[in-house]
């Protein structure tokens, strides 16, 4: 479980294909390794992955045949730089919401422009998301826990502040970049348990 505050941006270091999976070595993750072992979960761009070795600032993860399919680390390049995250431990705040690192969709940046200090984004809404995500509500971006500003029958809007922007990958973000999205918990959950048929007996 992660809270959507990023860590630190790092960057791949290494990628070797496995027959038909990946595995991936990331780079400048002190900030998430440092109190995690080998077999702890780190969220990759909003993806929970397994740590398998952990070494010298760095840490590889296999990335499975099902999450090449279902996000975007499949797409990932020696040097791109990725939003990392360790996993929330008892007792510790949550500044952002709970984000489980398991993806729902991806989608295309439609839209950017300046608000004052604010980066302000328009990202398609895939239609099986649409049901959870609700202005002032919660989504994950790449990992990273936005409050939703505007919902239209094919997006939604969020406004980007100058800390994230430059603490994220988000700053990078260009019309045409794909991204990783999971819906907030909570709303998945609510919507589940009001659905037609639920017996709560």
């Amino acid at each position: 479980m992660f809270s959507g505050i990023v860590a630190v941006v790092g960057k791949v270091r290494a990628r070797e294909p496995r027959g038909g999976d990946l595995r991936l070595e990331f780079d400048g993750a002190d900030a998430v390794v440092a109190g995690c072992s080998v077999g702890d979960s780190i969220a990759v761009n909003g993806v929970c992955l397994t740590a398998v070795t952990i070494a010298d600032r760095a840490f590889a993860a296999d990335i499975s045949s099902e999450t090449i399919a279902r996000t975007t680390l499949g797409t990932l390049e020696l040097g791109s730089r990725v939003n990392l995250e360790s996993p929330l431990r008892a007792g510790q705040p949550i500044s952002g919401h709970f984000v489980s690192g398991h993806v729902d969709a991806t989608a295309r940046v439609l839209h950017l422009h300046e608000d004052a200090r604010a980066l302000r984004l328009e990202i398609e809404l895939p239609a099986e998301l649409a049901p959870y995500v609700v202005s002032k509500g919660s989504i994950a971006v790449d990992g990273v826990s936005l409050t939703v500003n505007q919902v239209l029958a094919d997006r939604f809007g969020v406004a980007i502040i100058p800390h994230t922007r430059e603490r994220t990958i988000i700053g990078g973000y260009r019309p045409g970049t794909i991204v990783n999205l999971e819906a907030d918990l909570l709303a998945r959950y609510l919507r589940s348990l009001l659905a037609p048929g639920w017996d709560a007996v």
